[in-house]
């Protein structure tokens, strides 16, 4: 029996709900599991070892959700109009922070919405066994996205589709109540011949297209990672203190993008917009107060302050950089190292531009520098 006018009411009940699109995936995943058997044994997952454990649900939804049948998946754009990401990259001295983490963490709330989703299900077929995901379990959930038709995954390993770009969230619904999938065929890939995405990356993360080396990625860097960031990548993060959107602002695709109506996914305190130095001056109280409720506290404080370290580092050279970065009262290895990095690069171009500076009297006085 079809289930397609069931579909359409679910659909109908997720734009209420602030999904921007709703899809039922077929669980074929053979090809994406092997993709990620590879990927984990290449060793790009770097130190996020979680994701080599349980890979066997990932395989099979029903493991995951005994009794599982069907993968309601959803998206929910969260990029608001803000200060142009472009600006503040280009401005050494302001801090970058994913679109993504500027306001409310997303896990939460997509995970409320889908289970008011799964309320529309029960009034629709009755009582059914459940369980939502929104980047919380071992589940494939690029995959699943693209089998329920939400779009293609791209070069850059996101999911992409033409109106929507991919600047969005993901989330499932595992029900043992069976609805027909959607036709993931009537979404093609369209990245063509483009590499844009994959030439900007800053760090060169990209081994080739759908392919990251994580332990190069800014996102894993300064988010994943726990320990020190690799001395010869630090000058490529520029000012990126929590995450990297690069290869979403290059994409050709998200010029279609529409921008978020969710109220929660708002930037909060001014972060779309801050200055290094405003940052650098928060302690560990204020740090907590400012992040409540906001994917930032995945870095954890000390990540924070390391990324913060590496930021002030590359830049643009002044002495009240310097200063502020010599007044520190980290008792954190980890973070200390970083400062000393950062003090000793400040350093390094305030003499080169002194030196500078005076090579340029010499020369306009007529004196060879």
């Amino acid at each position: 029996m079809s289930t397609q006018p069931l579909v359409a009411h679910l659909r109908q009940a997720a734009h209420r709900l602030g999904f921007a699109d709703l899809g039922v995936a077929h669980l074929q995943l053979d090809e994406d599991m092997a993709h990620l058997r590879r990927w984990l044994a290449d060793g790009h997952h770097g130190e996020m070892g979680y994701l080599d454990r349980n890979t066997g649900l990932r395989a099979d939804p029903a493991q995951l959700q005994p009794g599982t049948v069907s993968v309601i998946s959803v998206r929910m754009d969260y990029r608001h109009d803000v200060t142009a990401a472009d600006a503040v990259l280009a401005d050494g001295d302001r801090a970058y922070i994913s679109r993504y983490a500027l306001g409310r963490d997303y896990h939460k709330l997509m995970r409320a919405r889908l289970r008011q989703l799964a309320d529309v299900l029960e009034a629709a077929v009755g009582p059914h066994g459940y369980r939502v995901f929104c980047d919380s379990a071992p589940v494939l959930e690029k995959a699943l996205a693209r089998n329920a038709g939400l779009g293609w995954i791209g070069k850059n390993t996101l999911v992409l589709k033409r109106d929507a770009g991919s600047w969005f969230f993901l989330g499932e619904l595992f029900t043992d109540a069976w609805l027909e999938p959607d036709r993931a065929d009537a979404v093609a890939a369209s990245c063509g011949g483009c590499q844009a995405c994959l030439k900007i990356c800053p760090t060169d993360a990209f081994v080739g297209p759908y392919r990251l080396d994580a332990r190069r990625c800014i996102s894993y860097l300064t988010i994943e990672q726990r320990g020190s960031i690799p001395e010869a990548l630090r000058t490529r993060i520029g000012n990126r203190i929590f995450g990297c959107d690069d290869c979403q602002l290059i994409c050709p695709w998200n010029r279609h993008a529409t921008p978020s109506v969710e109220a929660d996914f708002a930037p909060r305190h001014g972060l779309d917009d801050v200055r290094l130095l405003d940052l650098w001056q928060w302690d560990h109280a204020r740090w907590l107060q400012r992040t409540e409720g906001m994917a930032l506290r995945r870095a954890g404080w000390t990540g924070w302050r390391r990324n913060l370290a590496v930021a002030l580092g590359n830049a643009p050279a002044a002495a009240a950089v310097v200063e502020a970065l010599a007044a520190a009262d980290d008792d954190d290895p980890m973070v200390r190292e970083h400062i000393a990095w950062a003090v000793a690069r400040q350093r390094a171009q305030l003499l080169a531009g002194s030196a500078a500076a005076a090579d340029a009297v010499c020369a306009s006085n007529g004196y060879s520098p």
